[in-house]
């Protein structure tokens, strides 16, 4: 009878403690959230740490909480002591967890620590381009161009070349290439594609106040190759971020090529000469 009062009372302890683990990190999820909401307001605020830092507290909580439950176990005494002793931590996970759970968690506090990226950064990771949305203990989450939910292990990124277009300065450059054929005119094509970059709402101006005085070229086009069965053209139009990028190449390829249309000029197909020996 004294056995079972006290394999009840553990039992009340136990589930005492998991519903305060329980509460404690819902409460604690929600103030942070709400002090993030609060700095959202301020654009010069980077919540990546913060988020981060947010996902750490809570795992902590549970694992306390998870610590304390054993503790109420006389079999698991020891056990639950040493998730509460701080040599013991380390040892204790290092044995439970695999290595890649512990290579992501190291790498994750690296990315949080040195920034290759930080949250609402668009980057591209193993050819996957999307948005940071999110970066936590395990991984980090972006959101691509089709609203798809892309999940990285941190282990991986920490492996990968990162191409960031937000990093120091969002302005983006997009090269409009074409090839024409031998016998049109070179000269006005050219200057249809300087035009078209020109008066596009989303192109940039990015010469400087010695350019401007110099009289650079609002718009660089140059003659780059002498292809096969082309002569190739290219031009650099500048736009605010990737986005307004993307959008003004799409329209300037059709500009260009309606453009180019009216004015005669031939965007051959590949050619070939054969010659037949007799």
């Amino acid at each position: 009878m004294i056995d079972y009062l006290k394999d009840f009372r553990i039992g009340i302890f136990i589930a005492i403690i998991a519903i305060t683990t329980i509460v404690l990190g819902a409460l604690t999820e929600k103030v942070l959230r709400y002090f993030l909401y609060k700095k959202l307001s301020d654009k010069e605020y980077d919540v990546t740490g913060f988020k981060f830092l947010k996902h750490f507290i809570i795992t902590v909580i549970y694992i306390l909480g998870f610590a304390f439950a054993l503790i109420q176990i006389p079999e698991f005494k020891i056990i639950g002591h040493s998730f509460l002793a701080g040599a013991g931590v380390i040892s204790l996970v290092a044995g439970l967890a695999s290595q890649q759970a512990l290579s992501n968690i190291v790498s994750g506090i690296f990315l949080v620590i040195f920034k290759p990226f930080r949250i609402n950064d668009k980057i591209t990771i193993n050819n996957f381009v999307g948005t940071v949305e999110d970066i936590n203990l395990r991984q980090v989450v972006l959101k691509d161009a089709e609203n798809n939910r892309i999940i990285i292990p941190n282990s991986v990124i920490s492996n990968q070349i990162i191409v960031n277009t937000n990093m120091h300065d969002t302005k983006c450059c997009k090269i409009i290439e074409v090839g024409i054929g031998y016998e049109s005119d070179v000269e006005k094509a050219l200057e249809i594609m300087r035009d078209e970059i020109a008066k596009h709402p989303l192109f940039i101006d990015t010469r400087t106040a010695e350019n401007k005085k110099q009289k650079a070229p609002l718009v660089v086009a140059r003659v780059v190759a002498l292809a096969d069965s082309s002569v190739t053209l290219k031009a650099w139009a500048w736009a605010k971020n990737s986005t307004d990028g993307f959008v003004m190449y799409c329209d300037l390829l059709q500009s260009i090529k309606k453009r180019f249309d009216e004015s005669e000029i031939d965007i051959p197909y590949p050619q070939r000469v054969i010659t037949l020996k007799k």
